[in-house]
């Protein structure tokens, strides 16, 4: 009797039932080949899939069924393509495809208009797609370790956005139209092939508190060409030499220029009253 018992509280009825219940399916490192049926009868009652560090070579294109699904967690899998169907997903808020083999994301992603963070870390990108720019609540961005070679215009439009990582790719520029990205806090490009930045960029990305450019190949006097670097903590690496720029110091500077200059006019003033009183 308690095997049957222990039997049926396991069934795949049993799991809907209870996955329903509580709008969370967790089935990390259950070695699974394909998406489990009853994952996809929870229905709309689903909220949370974690698959994490699974054998997943695909994803259903019955995924788009899920429409109130707010968290998609496919890390540490083999899956190569994203169905467009993920599309349908428009409550979704995060997205982790990290540790795949994912070459190319559908346009499809930009529909996804409530997502706010997107991990595709550690994957085969060779590119972004266009559509990334509509993705306007998004705040986290990572595409590190891929092999990316540029990143598209349309990023300026993520509007939202607070920090980008791209980290060990093969960009060899950056889109002027970066420096829109007006929430942008953290920027992180090592390891690419960067020779220059875009003029403007530290000026028009206002909230920018800490750019990351070790292992690039931009030269120092490249680097000084970019301007404003007020309230900025930088940091790159050129050859040998390692460049840190802290907003604290420059700020130190520029209060010792004020005072300086304050202290030359107070002088002034002082000797122009007494030549007044003589």
């Amino acid at each position: 009797m308690g095997c049957c018992s222990s039997r049926s509280s396991d069934s795949p009825a049993s799991r809907v039932t209870r996955w329903r219940s509580t709008g969370i399916v967790a089935l990390r490192d259950d070695r699974l080949k394909e998406v489990p049926n009853e994952v996809l009868q929870v229905g709309n009652s689903l909220r949370t899939l974690d698959l994490t560090n699974n054998k997943l070579v695909e994803i259903p294109q019955e995924i788009g069924r899920l429409v109130n699904m707010q968290r998609l967690v496919l890390a540490g899998n083999l899956i190569e393509n994203i169905p467009a169907n993920i599309g349908y997903l428009r409550n979704l808020k995060i997205l982790t495809l990290d540790r795949n083999r994912i070459s190319i994301l559908p346009e499809e992603l930009g529909s996804l208009s409530n997502l706010q963070q997107l991990s595709v870390f550690q994957n085969s990108l060779l590119c972004l797609p266009k559509s990334v720019g509509d993705l306007r609540k998004m705040s986290l961005l990572n595409v590190s370790d891929n092999k990316l070679k540029e990143l598209p215009e349309s990023i300026g439009a993520c509007s939202s956005l607070e920090e980008f990582q791209a980290n060990g790719n093969a960009i060899e520029d950056v889109p002027s139209s970066i420096g829109n990205l007006v929430c942008l806090k953290f920027l992180s490009l090592n390891g690419n092939k960067i020779r220059q930045l875009p003029q403007n960029l530290l000026k028009d990305c206002t909230a920018l508190q800490n750019l990351s450019l070790h292992d690039n190949p931009i030269t120092m006097d490249q680097f000084q060409q970019v301007s404003y670097m007020q309230h900025l903590e930088c940091s790159c690496t050129l050859g040998n030499l390692v460049l840190v720029i802290v907003h604290f110091v420059f700020r130190i500077c520029c209060r010792w220029m004020d005072l300086k200059s304050l202290r030359h006019a107070e002088g002034r003033n002082s000797t122009s009253r007494l030549i007044q009183g003589s």
